[in-house]
């Protein structure tokens, strides 16, 4: 699992060697805390798998003792003591995070580093994504999660018109573009991510689908130009889904999908409220690793 928006220039590492069950109680209780905007939360199995990592990467110097404490209320003092910090350069922690990640399959989609080239089978979908300072490279389970709901949804029907909010590494835009054979606007809050969905866009020939663009919320005109948008894809967090539910409602078309996540289980219920009294109907929900993707269509 992987949680919030890389910073930009991180400068502080927190890594923790544990256990799966309180790796992922460290994550959440860190990522719930932090702004995600500010650090980025990254919790996978070890390579060797017996143990599982926690990697926070922190824009600036956290405090410490308080980091410390979240964590001992999490999991305990032990797991707390374990804890270990590390001064970064701003670029240190991609490597840090794929090293040592597998390739991952999601129906005809298999996303990639570039090291796996030679792994990917002949009749998938490859999607590489390079080291990039934005959320998305498929080992999150909310990634993983749209991506199987992409493919799902094209083996009913086509999109003609999709959306991506939050594109982060433009993984979804591009597997959706791909896909469908069709252009994606993809937007994000972030200019680094831009950078990088466009890159990423370049490296895997999808250029011609995805035009990523620089917008905060959903009220800017070039949002409007593309819509009705028949599929719409939202990997952002629970609060931002609820904040945007109007006005990504009005830009979905009668009969079209939106697929949400980046939602933990207990705030699953908020965002299909918050979607279903806009006149959605749920039509999957589906949880990996501990976060939940909700599939609704208008």
């Amino acid at each position: 699992m992987l949680e919030g928006l890389h910073p930009t220039s991180p400068t502080h590492l927190m890594r923790l060697e544990t256990s799966e069950r309180a790796a992922r109680r460290v994550a959440d209780i860190v990522s719930e805390t932090f702004d995600p905007a500010e650090t980025a939360v990254a919790a996978f199995e070890a390579p060797d798998g017996k143990i599982w990592l926690v990697e926070v990467f922190f824009r600036e110097q956290p405090d410490e003792a308080n980091v410390r404490e979240l964590v001992r209320v999490a999991a305990g003092e032990a797991v707390a003591a374990c804890l270990t910090f590390h001064a970064i350069e701003s670029k240190d922690w991609v490597r840090t995070s794929l090293d040592g990640l597998k390739p991952v399959v999601a129906g005809r989609f298999t996303v990639y580093g570039s090291h796996d080239r030679d792994q990917v089978a002949v009749n998938a979908i490859p999607i590489e994504i390079e080291a990039a300072l934005a959320f998305g490279t498929g080992h999150h389970g909310t990634t993983l999660g749209c991506l199987r709901a992409i493919d799902a949804l094209a083996k009913r029907r086509r999109a003609f018109r999709p959306l991506d909010v939050g594109t982060g590494t433009g993984v979804l835009a591009i597997a959706a573009g791909l896909r469908h054979r069709v252009a994606v606007l993809a937007s994000d809050i972030d200019q680094v991510s831009v950078a990088a969905a466009r890159d990423n866009a370049v490296l895997n020939k999808a250029r011609t689908y995805v035009h990523a663009i620089h917008a905060a919320g959903l009220k800017d005109a070039r949002f409007r130009y593309g819509a009705p948008y028949d599929l719409v894809l939202a990997n952002i967090l629970p609060r931002p889904l609820v904040g945007l539910a109007t006005d990504l409602v009005r830009l979905i078309a009668p009969g079209g999908t939106v697929v949400l996540s980046g939602i933990i289980p207990p705030h699953a219920n908020m965002v299909i409220s918050a979607y279903r009294t806009r006149g959605l109907r749920l039509v999957s929900r589906q949880e990996i690793e501990g976060w939940v993707t909700l599939t609704m269509q208008k």
